[in-house]
């Protein structure tokens, strides 16, 4: 995946708004704006803060279904320089705060956005 390093990966990245959009305009409108405001803050890098959201979703188990974040953000995180294995880690980070069977959950669904390890 192409390393994109977008000065703010909601706002710079039409591609994600597009999806947003599909999902509902309104819908995409909204999360353009307010994410776009959050990821805009300065002190946190953009990979980190796509490491973060991956993060989010594991502890929400948001990896499935029509409209999930889970996608979506490994690609983002990717975009901004994330590698596969820095996922991977994360993933295994998580299992002791959100959970095995969560984690689980998203390696399964990370093999399927990536293909197998």
């Amino acid at each position: 995946m192409e390393t994109k390093n977008y000065k703010n990966a909601v706002l710079d990245d039409k591609e994600l708004q597009a999806g947003l959009s599909g999902i509902n305009p309104k819908f995409g409108d909204f999360c353009t704006r307010v994410a776009g405001e959050a990821w805009g803050l300065p002190l946190i890098d953009q990979k980190t803060k796509a490491l973060i959201t991956i993060a989010v979703d594991v502890a929400n188990q948001d990896q499935t279904g029509a409209g999930n974040p889970f996608g979506a953000h490994v690609n983002m995180a990717m975009q901004q320089g994330a590698t596969r294995e820095e996922i991977e880690e994360l993933l295994l980070f998580m299992c002791v705060y959100a959970g095995f069977n969560k984690a689980a959950g998203c390696f399964g669904m990370l093999n399927e956005i990536l293909g197998p390890a």
